[in-house]
């Protein structure tokens, strides 16, 4: 999907076509889609071109579309408890919950924040040599896809949770990239301990 809008972006960029401002973003609205359609180049070759990949565009586009919901579905299903407890926190939408319980299964298997965090990627690197310690950030060994879905789902949870933005603030000045993995770490310790106390996650509340 990704390859496929950039292609097209790639294209408009080529002929000077400028995107409109309210379209240019990641998502692709239907009317973003019929500015696309109507676009008429001054070769026909370009024109086919478009169409080609906008066929491509709204196939790819149909088949997510069509899994995600088969997948929410079957979660909603097997797993409605876990499911709408993962959906209590800010960030976590449908998809990324069933992403989360289909990757991980039962988060209960986890002892504490230390296995879990450890787990997925956002724990802190050690190295050691000697009598030399120091923090290398966070591990290289990851869960890559979970680890994605945390730190999209802070940037969510600073915007509407005061408590996670309070924790964000706390750390300004640091590297950005740094302080979003302590407040994923922070937002993953709070996904475990919702999930154990089967308890939805509460805006505003410090513990």
């Amino acid at each position: 999907m990704r390859q496929v809008k950039s292609y097209i972006k790639m294209q408009l960029l080529y002929y000077g076509i400028t995107i409109p401002e309210e379209f240019d973003n990641d998502h692709w609205s239907h009317k973003f889609r019929t500015w696309l359609d109507a676009l008429v180049f001054e070769y026909e070759p370009c024109n086919v071109v478009l169409a080609s990949r906008m066929r491509s565009f709204r196939f790819i586009d149909k088949e997510f579309r069509d899994v995600s919901t088969s997948l929410r579905k079957y979660t909603k299903q097997y797993y409605k408890k876990d499911y709408m407890l993962l959906r209590s926190i800010p960030g976590i939408g449908g998809i990324v919950a069933s992403g989360i319980l289909s990757e991980l299964g039962d988060l209960r298997r986890f002892k504490n924040i230390k296995h879990l965090a450890g787990y997925i990627g956002i724990a802190p690197g050690v190295y050691q040599s000697g009598d030399t310690i120091r923090n290398t950030g966070i591990t290289i060994r990851a869960h890559r896809l979970i680890r994605s879905y945390f730190i999209e789902a802070s940037w969510q949870a600073i915007r509407t949770d005061p408590v996670m933005q309070e924790y964000y603030r706390k750390h300004q000045g640091k590297n950005v990239k740094s302080i979003i993995v302590k407040v994923a770490r922070k937002l993953l310790s709070r996904t475990l301990a919702v999930i154990k106390t089967e308890t939805p996650y509460q805006i505003g509340v410090i513990e």
